[in-house]
């Protein structure tokens, strides 16, 4: 059976150009504080506040730069500010809930952009055809822990050449399946 790493992915923000810089003035760059596992993506030394009606939180924000701005929290982080975000694919921000992002020069009004990511699979191509999965096939994934082990459902496998093998899961998730350290998981068949 073939598997795959399995990672957290903690609460964070997207950014545009023009929000980078109502948030950290004219001109800023984002600082590249960690390479992450999908080719192209890191992490960036700059942070902002999110804040709902409820309260707020901080968030690391990740690049590059995007076309629009997105927030993906866990869906306790939502409910603790206050904030109702529906599960969905990164990108998927139609429609969703707002949010106000707070940086060191300025703030941001997101009137939409807050979503609970849901849980999916990156996939190259030659990754999906060994797994036997299409893009945007849905996937029950086996995720083996000292005292937690489970089975996630409704995961969405998401194929391009632009991305590395790799299972991403929110804090909440994470959490319920006992994930620390180097954690893998395979698709099962039920």
């Amino acid at each position: 059976m073939s598997t795959f790493i399995v990672e957290t992915s903690a609460r964070h923000v997207h950014v545009t150009k023009e929000a980078l810089e109502i948030l950290f003035g004219a001109g800023a760059t984002l600082t590249n504080k960690k390479d992450l596992s999908q080719p192209g993506q890191f992490a960036c030394e700059e942070k902002v506040t999110v804040v709902g009606p409820k309260g707020q939180l901080k968030a690391s924000i990740l690049g590059p730069e995007r076309k629009d701005c997105q927030v993906e929290l866990s869906a306790t982080d939502a409910r603790s500010i206050g904030v109702t975000a529906p599960v969905r694919e990164s990108g998927d921000i139609a429609g969703s809930a707002g949010c106000k992002l707070v940086g060191p020069c300025g703030e941001v009004e997101l009137s939409e952009g807050v979503i609970v990511a849901k849980r999916h699979i990156h996939l190259t191509p030659a990754d999906a055809e060994e797994l036997g999965v299409s893009d945007k096939e849905v996937v029950w994934v086996k995720v083996n822990t000292e005292d937690r082990s489970l089975i996630f459902g409704d995961v969405v496998c998401r194929v391009s050449e632009k991305f590395a093998r790799a299972m991403h899961i929110d804090t909440d998730e994470s959490n319920a399946a006992g994930c620390k350290g180097t954690v893998n998981g395979e698709i099962v068949r039920l």
